[in-house]
């Protein structure tokens, strides 16, 4: 190797994903696969998430619907229960779900990083300032000061011992989904695909199957072409030989070499005559 010349890097993965999102299983099941390619995980806010794809800052990323689908695809995946966030002796707390309506009197938290699509009135009574993101959001329900209403896996996420949350039947849903930018849908990404999907690894397409067709040996394909008219020209001749004890020519009676059983192979040649005088 000269000095100007730089070795390859290996390749990598590079997954995005949003608050509350828990890619675990997925990456273990590409370490698995793929132990070759190493995967790297990077948190996103939820409203940054399509900004990173589209700049190439990640291959792929799990992030909240709806997003600005502008040169990007995405694979819906799941979506989650919204709950309210409460104190441990609230009203709420009492219940096992409310409504929108169960919480008009209460002061309602909505931080900047939002991710339920409302699409209309906020619930509960507005609060003067909002809180910056959810972790504030949540600082503010333990000290008393409102609710918060978040999908359930940022509940756990931002789980305190002082707070419990309850199902709220009738809130806007997030739904979780797997994203990247459209005109760089490479092998690695249609892997990625494959396991979120739960393909199995003999269906899985992209990366495994480029490799098979390329470990097929270059003079393969030549071969194969070349052996089917020897297996053509095989097959014409064993029609064109007689088979075993069949005559080729000779007396159409069964005369011909190799016709009889003992004897030279030709027609019976004893003469036919007169009967012996009696005496």
């Amino acid at each position: 190797m000269t000095g100007s010349e730089v070795p390859l890097a290996s390749p990598t993965f590079r997954l995005a994903y949003v608050p509350g999102v828990i890619p675990g299983k997925w990456v273990r099941i590409w370490n698995e696969r793929l132990p070759d390619v190493p995967l790297t995980l990077t948190t996103v806010p939820a409203a940054d998430a399509a900004d990173t794809l589209r700049a190439g800052e990640a291959d792929a990323g799990f992030v909240r619907l709806p997003i600005d689908r502008t040169d990007l695809s995405a694979i819906p995946l799941y979506t989650e229960t919204t709950v309210v966030l409460v104190p441990k002796d609230h009203l709420v707390a009492a219940v096992d779900e409310v409504s929108i309506g169960d919480l008009a009197d209460d002061l309602v938290l909505h931080p900047l990083d939002d991710t339920l699509d409302w699409g209309g009135p906020l619930p509960g009574l507005p609060a003067k300032q909002r809180p910056a993101t959810t972790a504030d959001a949540v600082e503010l329900v333990a000290a008393g000061v409102g609710l918060l209403v978040v999908p359930q896996s940022l509940a756990r996420l931002h789980h305190r011992r002082d707070l419990v949350y309850r199902p709220v039947i009738d809130a806007p849903e997030s739904r979780v989904a797997l994203s990247w930018p459209e005109e760089r849908t490479t092998d690695l990404v249609e892997e990625f695909i494959g396991i979120v999907r739960g393909r199995t690894v003999n269906s899985t397409r992209g990366r495994r199957a480029n490799q098979a067709q390329a470990q097929e040996q270059p003079g393969a394909s030549k071969a194969k072409s070349k052996a089917k008219p020897k297996r053509a020209e095989a097959a014409g001749a064993a029609r064109r030989k007689p088979a075993a004890g069949r005559s080729t020519g000779g007396n159409p009676r069964g005369g011909g070499s190799g016709g009889g059983s003992g004897g030279s192979g030709g027609a019976k040649s004893g003469r036919r005559g007169r009967p012996g005088r009696r005496s």
